[in-house]
């Protein structure tokens, strides 16, 4: 397991591959164009033209790209991974995707002899820089422990959640968590504001009390600072909470929270924000 295929270099991706490539570990790319590529590149990485043919080349393959829609058609697609992986491999999909999704993969290319995983991640640009992502993953044990050491440059926190799709309904509950999450330290700021209070102060006080969380400690002092460059865009969380939703009404669940906040991060959309990073929000209330 020592050569790897990275497809999906964007915010998190980079830095990700860049630490495999660090690791000593082989890595091939595939990127639609080779422009985006070329930090890698000057650090070591091989550039693929097609998915493929990158697929043909590697022990393990792993796409993190934008959407559901993205992930079927490099996987399932003519000339796709499935096609051109070789029995033994693995396939590892940290995209935040459809555990029905999954599923499908998981099936095709157990068919192929191909391991297969799904396993989304938490951290954001931050945790992906730094290595402390965590990673939520579905699949196989014995599929997991071949691949657990990659996962463990990536991350600080990897738990195998069960089979198949289990791996990216735990991602959903991250999301739901982080979207009510959003609204809550989002209204402490702007409360803080309007009482005139200093909020980098007010910080200090709350960040390591019960009203803690990572979104506080890591977002909110880039609000402050009017730095609403994506860690994470306003356009993937709508589709991870657009998912979420699916999901829980096919489940018969009522989730209030997780509706409001896709509502107001679509009207952020709405507005041509849908680049900037969640913690624009603000944005919502200014």
């Amino acid at each position: 397991m020592k050569k790897i295929g990275f497809v999906g270099t964007g915010v998190m991706g980079a830095s990700m591959a860049g630490h495999l490539l660090e690791a000593g570990y082989e890595v091939f790319v595939y990127t639609r164009t080779k422009a985006k590529a070329e930090s890698l590149l000057s650090k070591g990485a091989h550039w693929e033209e097609t998915p493929g043919a990158l697929a043909s080349k590697v022990d393990v393959l792993i796409s993190m790209v934008g959407y559901p829609q993205d992930v079927e058609e490099l996987y399932l697609g003519e000339n796709g991974f499935l096609e051109n992986l070789a029995s033994g491999s693995v396939a590892v999909d940290m995209t935040t995707s459809s555990p029905a999704l999954a599923k499908k993969m998981a099936k095709v290319a157990l068919e192929k002899g191909v391991g297969m995983l799904d396993a989304p991640v938490s951290g954001g640009d931050i945790g992906a820089k730094n290595g402390t992502l965590a990673i939520m993953v579905g699949g196989a044990e014995e599929v997991f422990l071949k691949v657990k050491p990659i996962f463990e440059i990536l991350g600080s926190s990897v738990v195998l959640q069960g089979a198949a799709g289990a791996g990216q309904h735990t991602k959903m509950v991250n999301q739901i968590a982080i979207a009510s999450n959003m609204i809550g330290v989002t209204e402490a700021i702007i409360y803080a504001e309007a009482a005139g209070l200093n909020p980098s102060r007010v910080l200090e006080s709350i960040s390591g009390g019960a009203a803690g969380s990572w979104s506080l400690s890591n977002l909110v002092p880039r609000v402050l600072k009017d730095d609403f460059s994506p860690g994470f865009f306003i356009k993937h969380f709508i589709k991870d909470m657009g998912i979420a939703i699916s999901e829980a009404k096919q489940m018969g669940l009522e989730l209030p929270g997780l509706l409001l906040a896709e509502k107001m991060y679509q009207t952020l959309a709405e507005q041509g924000l849908s680049e900037e990073g969640t913690q624009a929000l603000i944005k919502y209330y200014r």
